[in-house]
């Protein structure tokens, strides 16, 4: 096994047993490709999300945010584009009855081709003529090429034939865009100026996998950038940075990223020009984030298909016009992912008796960690559970704690590395006599001795 893969298996053992993510529907043999999040991962994603939201929307006047229905008008579908082009190419292997995304099967097996754009007709040629076998079983006996609509479909009411079809949203950028001028007229923002939103989207993804990677339902974080056209370079460069600035924030290493450019093919059918910022997984380069620049062709469709003016005015210089967008998308679940590879690290120590070990650490940032600290009793006396006590109500209206009384210190010091607590707050008897506790940090392993009516300034400081 490769030293990436063996990354990858490593990390995915780690979420299950600590608790990060477990297999959706788990008791009943689960559901391919459905998660849910355990009790530190949830904390990690509502963590991250407080700090894109912080870090996005309440550091700036020009951005605010909004939360809309995952339900919406299928019209909104129509006008937006998604019912006619929100499509994906599949094909089926006869033998083993693998089903394949055609586009990732292809470029896959010919590594120098890109088959954007290509019709289905196109793309079941190149799998003929190239002899392109199934990654499954080795067949090369597969179904003619056929495209299907992304969006998952349902229906509101007690029977179906009784509504229109209504839709899971594919993206969360519709919400913004039908609601722009409801925000315009409560904020009083002017152009340029953002609508931020978060939350759930929904995607019937031919070849989900890659554990949280690519998911039948996943988050995502974004925002729509209203401007007039002419800024749109500008504006796209500055908005690159800032999310290049994004990934520093929440430690997500600059060498394992990359920006590439979409080619012409690729664009989606909204798109003037869109990258993406790619991260080096250990199944290849992988989308990670999008910027595109979406033009006014969102607010253009949904103000001829609604009949309502969507234009902006200009009180300053009279004109009035339809805005154009910027759009930064953050893949949140992904970026737990990320976050998480990032973050992985084995060390090899010795422990008291002098025999080697491996110490396994994630290097979380603090300020993002699950927990910030972990108080742990050095024994399970009343004296020192009560003293433990203490300190936890001291801290816990400002910081997350972890409380743990069960095995070693040493146990308990390698817990809380692996779950990437930054630092382990030990109450021994000496607590008792000179009120201070012993603080450890995470990633030196360096012990301070800190008074505990100084402990959640200390913490504040290093946490935040």
């Amino acid at each position: 096994m490769d030293e990436k893969n063996d990354l990858m298996e490593k990390v995915v053992s780690l979420c299950k047993r600590r608790g990060f993510v477990f297999q959706g529907s788990e008791i009943y043999g689960g559901l391919a490709n459905t998660w849910d999040l355990g009790p530190l991962g949830a904390e990690l994603k509502n963590n991250v999300l407080r700090a894109w939201w912080k870090f996005f929307v309440h550091s700036r006047r020009d951005v605010v945010g909004i939360d809309a229905a995952i339900f919406m008008n299928p019209k909104v579908w129509e006008a937006s584009g998604h019912v006619a082009n929100f499509n994906d190419a599949q094909v089926d292997c006869k033998d083993c009855k693998k089903r394949h995304r055609a586009d990732h099967l292809i470029e896959d097996s010919l590594k120098d081709i890109k088959v954007e754009g290509l019709t289905p007709a196109d793309l079941t040629k190149i799998i003929v003529e190239n002899g392109i076998k199934c990654p499954n079983c080795g067949s090369k006996n597969f179904t003619e090429v056929r495209t299907f609509n992304l969006l998952f479909q349902t229906h509101i009411g007690p029977t179906a034939n009784d509504n229109e079809p209504v839709y899971l949203r594919g993206e969360i950028a519709q919400g913004m865009f039908v609601n722009f001028k409801n925000v315009l007229n409560t904020t009083r923002k002017k152009i340029p100026f953002g609508i931020a939103s978060a939350g759930k989207a929904f995607r019937n993804e031919i070849t989900p996998g890659n554990f949280i990677f690519r998911t039948l339902e996943f988050d995502l974080m974004e925002f729509e950038y209203f401007i007039k056209e002419e800024m749109w370079e500008e504006k796209f460069e500055y908005w690159l940075d800032e999310m290049h600035k994004w990934l520093d924030l929440v430690g997500i290493r600059k060498e394992n990223t990359r920006v590439r450019e979409h080619t012409k093919d690729e664009l989606s059918h909204y798109s003037k020009r869109t990258v993406d910022i790619e991260y080096n997984t250990p199944f290849g380069w992988k989308e990670l984030y999008g910027l595109a620049y979406r033009t006014n062709f969102d607010l253009t469709r949904h103000s001829e298909s609604s009949g309502q003016d969507l234009n902006y005015f200009d009180q300053e210089t009279g004109e009035k016009f339809i805005p154009h967008v910027l759009e930064p998308t953050f893949g949140l679940s992904r970026t737990l992912l990320m976050i998480l590879l990032d973050s992985y690290n084995e060390e090899e120590i010795e422990d008291s008796n002098g025999n080697k070990e491996t110490r396994i650490v994630l290097k979380l940032k603090p300020s993002i960690a699950p927990f910030k600290a972990a108080i742990l009793p050095l024994m399970k006396k009343q004296e020192l559970l009560d003293k433990s006590d203490q300190i936890f109500d001291l801290l816990k209206n400002d910081l997350a704690l972890d409380f743990d009384v069960t095995g070693s210190i040493g146990k308990r010091y390698r817990r809380q590395d692996e779950i990437g607590t930054p630092f382990a707050i030990t109450v021994d008897y000496d607590s008792l006599e000179d009120n201070a506790v012993t603080v450890r940090d995470r990633d030196t392993a360096k012990q301070e001795r800190v008074k505990i009516d100084e402990l959640l300034s200390y913490l504040r400081e290093k946490t935040r």
